[in-house]
């Protein structure tokens, strides 16, 4: 199982700051800034260097950006992106935050499966078809004054075939607590990354403190 941990004191890795300096012209450095989700390309010199948005919009960004949170040359890193649109197809990177993406596992494969609850808010599929999207509620503590962190996954169940001959693949969401206390509540996105091959619908069940959520969507 491919285990994606999230250290809720490293979650964050929003960059701007909330304040500007323009109010009176009703017009700041924010005013027009804009957050989607989707993948930034990093080059061989670990330096962002361009984003697709979930919506298919791509984008240059006027200047490399570097940051502690790249750690890998030549790849991908899911995120919300924060930007401003500036002219032929560039962007001004403002900052981001990070985005766990989870990729389904067969449930035989899986030894321990935890499904300890969360809080629901939300959940779509991207435009592209490439990830289902989860907005989460997860109750956090510290424990011996660190911050703790919770373990997820995802476990694909099966692909059953209907009567009128569609697929539908069936995953679980996987959360494990990991002995943290529940202090408070910290919201965050999470993402299934979908098979390159897709089932006609996917059927995704959470475990919430309200009870198992359901929702279903048409890949095709």
């Amino acid at each position: 199982m491919k285990n994606y941990i999230l250290p809720f004191c490293l979650f964050a890795f929003l960059l701007f700051a909330c304040e500007t300096d323009s109010y009176e012209k009703g017009q700041g450095k924010y005013s027009l800034m804009l957050a989607d989700m989707g993948e930034i390309t990093i080059n061989g010199e670990k330096q962002a260097v361009a984003f697709t948005t979930d919506d298919g919009d791509s984008y240059t960004l006027t200047s490399p950006v570097t940051g502690q949170w790249i750690q890998t040359a030549d790849t991908t890193y899911r995120a919300i992106i924060y930007y401003n649109k500036v002219e032929n197809g560039q962007a001004e990177y403002m900052g981001l935050t990070s985005v766990p993406t989870m990729i389904p596992v067969e449930h035989w494969r899986i030894k321990e499966q935890p499904q300890d609850p969360v809080g629901f808010e939300s959940a779509w599929l991207a435009k592209s078809k490439k990830y289902i999207n989860l907005g989460l509620l997860f109750k956090s503590g510290y424990v011996d004054d660190a911050l703790g962190m919770h373990i997820i996954g995802v476990t694909q169940d099966t692909i059953l075939v209907n009567a009128d001959q569609t697929r539908t693949a069936y995953y679980r969401f996987l959360h494990s607590q990991n002995g943290m206390p529940e202090y408070f509540t910290n919201r965050h996105y999470v993402s299934i990354l979908l098979p390159e091959e897709l089932p006609d619908t996917a059927c995704v069940t959470i475990v919430t403190y309200s009870g198992i959520v359901e929702r279903r969507f048409g890949l095709k």
